[in-house]
């Protein structure tokens, strides 16, 4: 059956870039089958503006969507998440929440493009990366075939997700 709505979080530090835009993809491009989360362990408390922009020009809907801690998701009544993917190196390192359910993790470690210097067509530049990056292993996610895959084997899968485009 294909009636299961998986739920993914995508975990960061700042909770203001990478992870917003993974959590918004996911949502847009799961259609109904996949729901995206994100949080922080250190979250900003905004979103990078920067975040906003290419989603809006990407035409991918950004209401709803904001800067918080992951602890939410540690809670009761949270969603049950079947899904935990870290996507910054230092989220991945830190201790997290036990997640009720247990769900399935992965590092799917994106450069930050908050932290790029330079000019602000450079800056732009490293959120228009990051953003086609995480949008490509969203999609290698999606074509995945959930209802054949099980424990070890999707768990290779979504770890060699994490490597695609490193």
């Amino acid at each position: 059956m294909h009636d299961k709505v998986y739920n993914v979080l995508f975990i960061c530090t700042g909770n203001s870039a990478r992870s917003i835009l993974a959590e918004a993809f996911l949502t847009h491009l799961g259609r109904g089958r996949f729901r995206g989360f994100s949080a922080g362990s250190h979250p900003r408390g905004v979103i990078a503006p920067l975040t906003l922009q290419i989603l809006r020009q990407w035409h991918i809907p950004t209401e709803g969507l904001r800067s918080k801690s992951w602890d939410e998701f540690a809670r009761p009544g949270a969603p049950e998440l079947d899904f935990v993917f870290t996507v910054c190196d230092a989220a991945a390192g830190e201790v997290c929440p036990v997640w009720p359910g247990q769900p399935m993790t992965a590092h799917w470690g994106v450069p930050d493009p908050v932290a790029a210097e330079g000019s602000d067509e450079q800056k732009a530049k490293a959120f228009a990366d990051a953003a086609h990056l995480l949008k490509r292993r969203i999609e290698l996610m999606l074509s995945l075939p959930m209802d054949k895959l099980a424990g070890l084997a999707l768990k290779r899968e979504l770890d060699k997700i994490g490597r695609a485009g490193a």
